[in-house]
This record gives C-alpha cells, structure tokens and sequence, in this order.
C-alpha cells in the first residue's frame, strides 16, 4: 500500500503533539515535517518522547514547511485559526490534501465566523471547498474532500449523541449541553488561569453564552434536524490535563422510552470503531475514554411527550477531539484504513 507524505504545521501545541505521536507509528505514514516556529532546530524525540524516523525529526520553521509542504500527499494544519486561513489556500492550489484542526472553516455563516472569532472570515469560495469533517456522520464527503474542517472538541462530543435523535424526530428543537473539559483544551498558549495549578481544587464555567463553539454546535445539530435547533452551551473547566464530559438536556418530541433512544443511537452507530453506546448515561465516564479514539454515549428520559432527555458522553478532547479524528479524516481522503495508526489505542475499562 502506498506510503503518504505527511507534514504537520503547529506540531508543538498539544493537538500537534498528538498528531506526531499518532503519525509515528501509523504503518502508512512518512512524516517529513513538523513545523513549529517556536521549537525551530529542536529534537522531536526530546521534546515528546518520540523515537523511531519520527523522533530524529528535527522542528523547522513555517517558511521551510511551507516549500517542503508542495512535495506532500497531505498536510494537517494543528495550527491558530489565523495561521490556517493564511497557509490552506497555497496548499490547495498547490494539488495538497488538507486536513485543518482550528476552527477557521466550520462555520458556514461569515457573520457568525466574524462574530464568533473576532476576525474576516475566509472567502466564500475557499469556505466552500471545505468539508464539514465529523466523520461517523460525514465519511463520504471527506472520503472525496482534498479539503477538510476538523470539528471542534466539545462540538465532537455534544454532536454525536444528539445528531441520531434529532435526525429521528425525537426531540424538540431546543437544547442546552453543559460540558467539562480538562485543561489542555485551552491550549499551549492559554493564560495563567487555565493552567492546572490555578484550576487545582476548583471547577468553574468560562466564556458563559459566548464560546466560540455554540454556533457549531447549533450549525451541526441544525443540519441533523433540518430546521435550526435552539442551542445553549456553557463550558467548564476540570482541574484535570485532557478529556470532555459533555451532558445534553433536551425534551421529547414524542412518547418514547430510554431503551428507544438508546436503540435508535445504537442502529446510527453500528459497526462504528470509534463510537460505544451504553445502556445507562452512569457507565460513561472520562476515564473510559482518555487516551483513545472513542467516544462513549447514552441516554436517559422520562417516557413521555416532553419528558425530559438527558444526553451523556465522553471524548479525549487531544484525540477524538481533535488530532485522532483529524487522523480519521486523513485516512479516509488518503483511501487509508480509517483505523490507521489508531487501532493501538484501547480504553482503560472495558
């Protein structure tokens, strides 16, 4: 099977870092750039602990990337939203499949990217080319895309378990998904505030009715319903390093029992590896899920019409959330197994 040439812009944040330990041992993967303007000269394998080709690697800065980047099969941009816009369009023109981990082209609304971000949304012809990549929910279109939007985290973990039950017609069009992720969902940038020794012994909400990922969330949960879904999203950070609990409310559109749904949740993602649907909401947790692909999802309700639905699930937010399902994504537009270089990864529990 061929062997693809892959580079890595940003492969020094934790989305990077993760990208370049999924790369290293994917069996039809040839890393020949990480890219990183702070770590430019450095050793790959002292700054991960990487070994192998990959470790001996050492980090280059954006302008070698780039020149080195038109001779790749595929190039994963783990980079800011502003560095995106600006180095996909080269790649694209240049024949470069792209996959892009920031949130530079989810949103198909300019108004709501410009308000959201804080800055011009990209053209509307190179939005265009982008295809929307959750990938139990989108395979075929990425499996054709030279192009790829990698969802956000916290959109991975409320949209999977929602997108079933309203695209059955089992819930009312409003919801509200409260959500807990670990630290590193902030970023290797973020501020004093998001480190682990200012959230140690404390859990808190940020960014309440402002986080850049409601109008995701509301953009996905809408193209599940048909119809535009009423989103509320509160984020909050857990003293902990990586991993997202998300829990939805919602209400019955219709009488249905807990079984129901979860059948329903079952038959969207049969044969799926990288989706584990439980009988109770209790048995999902963040321990089952860290360290691996998968993305565990139940639900509960009371059985009757506008009974209340509670949605749980769990993703690693540096995996499922964004460098392992940016790797889903490749694999499939490179027609790799859409399990290469993921397949080692196992849950804690069984």
């Amino acid at each position: 099977m061929h062997i693809a040439r892959i580079g890595v812009f940003g492969a020094s944040g934790y989305s990077g870092m993760e990208l370049t330990r999924l790369l290293a041992v994917h069996p039809h993967a040839q890393v020949t750039f990480l890219a990183s303007e702070r770590f430019v000269g450095r050793s790959v394998e002292e700054f991960t602990g990487v070994t192998g080709a990959v470790g001996r690697l050492a980090y280059v800065g954006f302008e070698e990337a780039r020149a080195a980047a038109r001779s790749c099969d595929a190039v994963l941009l783990a980079t800011p939203a502003e560095a995106s816009l600006q180095l996909a369009p080269a790649l694209l023109e240049a024949g470069v499949k792209v996959v892009d981990v920031s949130g530079a082209f989810r949103l198909s609304d300019a108004a709501v990217f410009e308000k959201a971000y804080g800055h011009a949304a990209p053209p509307a012809a190179l939005q265009a080319r982008a295809v929307y990549g959750l990938t139990e929910l989108c395979r075929e279109a990425v499996r054709g895309a030279q192009f790829v939007a990698n969802p956000g985290c916290y959109p991975t973990a409320a949209t999977l378990p929602l997108w079933p039950l309203l695209q059955d017609g089992w819930l009312e069009k409003e919801v509200v998904v409260s959500a807990l992720s670990g630290a590193s969902g902030a970023g290797r940038k973020a501020t004093e505030a998001y480190s682990l020794v200012e959230l140690h012994d404390d859990v808190k909400a940020y960014k309440v009715l402002s986080h850049q990922h409601t109008p995701e969330i509301a953009q996905s949960l809408g193209r599940a319903a048909g119809t535009a879904v009423d989103v509320t999203f509160t984020p909050h950070l857990l003293p902990l390093p990586r991993g997202i609990l998300s829990t939805a409310y919602g209400r019955l559109s219709r009488a249905a029992t807990a079984a129901e749904l979860t059948a329903a949740l079952r038959r969207r993602y049969e044969g799926e590896p990288f989706a584990r649907v439980y009988d109770s909401p209790d048995k999902v947790s963040l321990h089952g899920v860290v360290g691996t692909n998968t993305c565990a999802l139940a639900v509960s309700c009371e059985p009757r019409a506008g009974g209340r639905v509670v949605v749980v699930s769990a993703i690693d937010n540096l995996v499922k959330g964004a460098a392992g399902q940016a790797l889903q994504n490749l694999n499939l537009m490179l027609g790799l197994p859409e399990t290469d270089g993921l397949g080692h990864l196992r849950r804690f529990h069984p």
